[in-house]
């Protein structure tokens, strides 16, 4: 694909741990439920997403 946006994968954590320091700077409710569930579904998510990008790239 002619330009197509490459962004490297450390630029994802940066952006979401800013995102988590703002949420907490300005007291908002976590946007996962604040467990080892809530770290678990979100691991759940980005691996789906990321199993379901692999396959349909084959």
């Amino acid at each position: 694909m002619e330009n197509e946006l490459i962004v490297p994968e450390w630029v994802g954590i940066v952006v979401a741990l800013g995102i988590g320091m703002l949420v907490r700077l300005l007291k908002l409710p976590v946007p996962a439920p604040p467990t080892i569930y809530g770290a678990l579904m979100v691991l759940g998510l980005t691996g789906g997403y990321l199993l379901m990008s692999w396959f349909l790239s084959r």
